[in-house]
């Protein structure tokens, strides 16, 4: 039962934003990489298009030690935002964890392209890591683009809401109703995985160089039941 209160905002999203030390030695080498895989994929024009995602078997694919120091980053920020944003919903007696990686791959974007409004399936946490862009300068220097050159774009689980809606002062708490994160090198972003997203079409001197990644959260051993069975 809520207590009396003249406002409760209920429902929030939660985001994680983590920086990566190691960025400036690590991320030239996985660009690097990134690109040559490109270049050798057989299923991939000879002339690079503007956009292009790898598989999302990174992890069988690398083995390199700028990648482990990546992915262990990665797990390690993903393990934080999950435990900050469950603070209260697990019961307290809480299960070691374990981060199962369902998908990891990267994506290179540039001439304009973008990726549409999507979300991400099988899984609980998703995240967007960055490894390459044009300065802030730079990107946001194009004259059409802007300020959301690149960037990536989440809309608020209240988006749907506003298709036909009446829009007076009222509800104007639902009328910014998206969230524009700018790629920067070093940066990654996590976020609920079922959260609509997309990225904003990008042009510049630097391929947009990014790692995307799905993961589900389980117990280290039994159920990843909150409840007993039997009970509500």
């Amino acid at each position: 039962m809520l207590p009396p209160d003249p406002l409760h905002s209920l429902w929030g999203t939660p985001f994680g934003v983590h920086r990566f030390q190691q960025a400036e030695a690590v991320n030239p080498t996985l660009v690097r990489v990134f690109q040559s895989m490109r270049a050798t994929d057989p299923t991939s024009s000879k002339v690079p298009s503007a956009f292009y995602a790898s598989r999302d078997d990174l992890l069988q694919r690398i083995q390199l030690p700028e990648w482990t120091q990546l992915v262990r980053f990665i797990v390690d920020s993903v393990r934080q935002t999950v435990v900050l944003a469950n603070q209260g919903a697990w019961p307290e007696s809480k299960p070691g964890l374990q981060i199962a990686m369902r998908g990891i791959w990267f994506q290179i974007s540039s001439q304009g392209s973008h990726h549409d409004v999507h979300t991400h399936g099988n899984c609980s946490w998703s995240g967007v890591y960055c490894l390459q862009v044009d300065s802030p300068a730079e990107r946001m220097a194009h004259p059409v683009r802007g300020a959301t050159n690149g960037v990536t774009r989440f809309y608020g689980p209240h988006f749907n809401r506003l298709g036909g809606a009446a829009m007076d002062f009222g509800n104007a708490y639902l009328q910014n109703s998206h969230l524009d994160i700018a790629p920067v090198p070093g940066q990654l972003v996590v976020f609920p995985a079922w959260l609509a997203h997309q990225a904003m079409p990008y042009q510049g001197g630097a391929e947009r160089v990014i790692v995307s990644f799905n993961v589900s959260v389980h117990a280290a051993a039994g159920t990843d039941q909150l409840h007993p069975y039997g009970h509500a």
